[in-house]
């Protein structure tokens, strides 16, 4: 694949609409961690955590509630109880605390402030998918 230093990293790259562009980027690189890589005008900014990134763009102040809940953008972190208080001492509301599950991994919920859910998932153990009823059906 040829490299663009006009494209963020990552293979799939979430775009999500906020009001406000700037104050939406500011505050997810504040509660999140993320880092600004490109802004671009007052429309559209490129944020990276890692490897990976998202696209804070131009959307609607609200979220169609028939659509508000149709997807969540998952985040794999190093330690979800950190990355839990951060987010909420930002304001992020509360979907789920932090909790340990039976396929290695402890995660929470939060909602951002444009309205977008957020998991944050840690890896506690490695479990072989068939221990808890999952079926590994492509091994990498």
């Amino acid at each position: 694949m040829i490299r663009n230093r006009s494209m963020p990293p990552g293979i799939l790259i979430p775009e999500l609409g906020y009001a406000d562009v700037r104050a939406a980027a500011t505050w997810l690189c504040e509660a999140f961690g993320f880092y600004e890589r490109l802004r671009i005008a007052d429309h559209r900014v490129q944020l990276t955590l890692g490897d990976t990134s998202i696209v804070v763009t131009e959307g609607p102040q609200q979220p169609d509630p028939a659509h508000a809940s149709t997807h969540a953008v998952m985040v794999h972190v190093d330690d979800v109880n950190a990355a839990f208080t951060r987010a909420k001492a930002h304001g992020a509301r509360v979907v789920r605390e932090p909790a340990d599950y039976p396929y290695g991994e402890r995660q929470c919920t939060l909602v951002d402030l444009g309205g977008h859910v957020w998991t944050f998932s840690q890896t506690i153990a490695d479990i072989d998918p068939a221990d808890w009823g999952g079926e590994l059906r492509h091994r990498e």
